[in-house]
């Protein structure tokens, strides 16, 4: 069992910047491949980005790619989501989750956060 903990969410201008966080329990975290997902008011949540177990590699969807940057510290067990050059349209409600493969986890996760929110004002 993963329980995840989302924080750093708020209310910032176009063109500003935020840190999500993602705070794991337990002590398999370094074993689990981590993603994070979003969804906006009326829409279905989406993939935003997703690391690998070691930290290696990284996936992004195309919408934020070359903004967002997805990194994680396995001796604190956090993965974060660095977002930089936001738009009115990421605004959305961003889930961290947790998958034993990074195989298919644009398409869903094993364990999920409760979400944390974030405004973009344009």
């Amino acid at each position: 069992q993963v329980q995840l903990v989302e924080s750093g969410g708020g209310l910032v201008q176009a063109g500003g910047s935020l840190r999500l966080s993602c705070a794991a329990s337990g002590r398999t975290f370094s074993t689990y491949a981590m993603a994070w997902f979003r969804q906006a008011p009326g829409k279905e949540r989406e993939f935003v980005a997703a690391v690998t177990e070691s930290g290696r590699s990284t996936y992004y969807a195309d919408s934020v790619k070359g903004r967002f940057t997805v990194s994680r510290d396995n001796a604190k067990n956090t993965v974060y989501l660095q977002m930089n050059l936001l738009k009115a349209e990421d605004t959305a409600v961003y889930y961290c989750a947790a998958r034993k493969t990074v195989v298919g986890i644009r398409h869903g996760s094993d364990y999920w956060g409760q979400g944390t929110q974030v405004t973009v004002s344009s």
